[in-house]
């Protein structure tokens, strides 16, 4: 029986060896109060029927690719939503951001001249952290909308209360996502001699996109002149395809232990609703349940650091997360907006550096910068974007990697 997060008692981390289900000794933050019905085990038990979201020689994959990242001969994207909609759910949605996340890859590789990695914020990036458990509007107070994995975002007590068959509708619309991602990467959409087609119409229109048009010019130039140097072009499957992963936060730890399967080939665990899994600023405690569930299975994990973090912190976190040091197994991502970032993360850069952790650093430049504009929506200032950003390139690292 799967104990709801305020009856669970916690334990020292290293306390027990790990198993798929050792995080329900923990303390588990930003976990829904779902219904007490049976209708929760019963939707965990269909996900853990079903088969895996993604491979573990995939997850394997990346985590090496991103050890080119740390050892600074690549660069990582990362891209997508801040959360994926069920309402928006359709084929072309899905493309578009493909889309841009081939053209903005293209421009790196282009540009800097060396392989990027490219990990999208897709196929299960559903759940919503909340600093607050409730919303009030007006004198009507009623749970918030922790994403629709959990619930719907309509001000309603119906809507707002958890539904565990979301948890199912979830893992179908994962599934249906990657099933494509996988045909356009694989079956010539992302082919290069195809860059021109990539422009968007809003983006070909403006003077940054007119920059795109001119530097995919030179990119089919290059391909010409390959082709009358003798180069077989066409028989080279890196300019045909690519290969794009996914990643969300690890938040529902119920849905992520149900899609978490044991290697047949290594015996090592992995969580295969996607290819990395990152923990939040908000559910990072050393002695909390993500870690401890995130610990013990083999995909490359990453782990958001707010101003607040310490170095101290940062590399016990290190410790915990990557105790054998595998280069692309843990990501960093800042997260400190453009007023803190400068003071808080140099000392966090210095302490892992000194300490020899294979650590891929990594910049979330939206959160952490929000403000509220004149007409209630949150969004952010492409300035303090940029400076975000630029921490990270400036640090002195080898490691020049974004998150958008």
């Amino acid at each position: 029986m799967r104990l709801p997060p305020f009856k669970r008692k916690a334990v020292p981390l290293m306390a027990r060896s790990w198993t798929p289900d050792s995080w329900q000794a923990f303390p588990a933050q930003q976990q829904p109060e779902w219904p007490t019905n049976g209708t929760l085990e019963s939707a965990l038990s269909q996900v853990s029927a079903y088969p895996p979201l993604v491979f573990a020689g995939e997850a394997r994959s990346l985590q090496a690719a991103l050890g080119q990242v740390a050892a600074g001969n690549a660069f990582l994207l990362q891209a997508g939503d801040c959360a994926e909609s069920f309402d928006e759910f359709n084929a072309v949605n899905i493309r578009e951001k493909l889309r841009v996340i081939l053209q903005m890859a293209i421009v790196l590789t282009y540009s800097m001249g060396v392989p990027v990695v490219k990990i999208g914020r897709m196929a299960g990036q559903f759940a919503k952290p909340r600093s607050s458990g409730t919303e009030k509007i007006g004198d009507v107070e009623l749970p918030s909308f922790r994403g629709h994995i959990v619930n719907d975002a309509a001000f309603t007590a119906e809507a707002r209360m958890p539904n565990p068959e979301r948890l199912v509708q979830a893992y179908h619309q994962s599934s249906s996502t990657l099933n494509l991602l996988r045909a356009f990467t694989k079956g010539g959409f992302a082919d290069l001699n195809r860059v021109n087609t990539w422009t968007q119409d809003f983006v070909a229109n403006s003077p940054e996109g007119q920059r795109y048009v001119d530097l995919s010019n030179e990119i089919e130039r290059a391909l010409r002149f390959m082709r009358a140097c003798g180069v077989d072009t066409e028989s080279d499957s890196s300019l045909h395809e690519v290969d794009v992963y996914t990643s969300h936060e690890a938040l529902i730890l119920g849905y992520e232990e149900a899609l978490t399967r044991q290697d047949s080939l290594t015996g090592q665990w992995y969580d295969c609703s996607a290819h990395m899994l990152w923990i939040g600023e908000r559910t990072r405690q050393l002695d909390g349940a993500h870690i401890e569930f995130l610990r013990g299975v083999g995909n490359p994990i990453g782990c958001k650091v707010g101003p607040t973090t310490t170095p101290e912190y940062v590399l016990e976190l290190c410790q915990t997360l990557n105790p054998a040091r595998i280069p692309g197994r843990l990501t960093l991502i800042s997260r400190m907006g453009a007023d803190k970032v400068e003071d808080s993360l140099r000392p966090l850069l210095r302490a892992v550096k000194e300490t020899d952790h294979p650590v891929v650093w990594a910049c979330d430049p939206m959160h952490g910068n929000t403000i509220t504009a004149p007409n209630g929506r949150k969004t952010r200032q492409f300035e303090d974007i940029v400076m975000s950003r630029a921490m990270i390139s400036t640090s002195g690292t080898k490691q020049f990697v974004t998150h958008v």
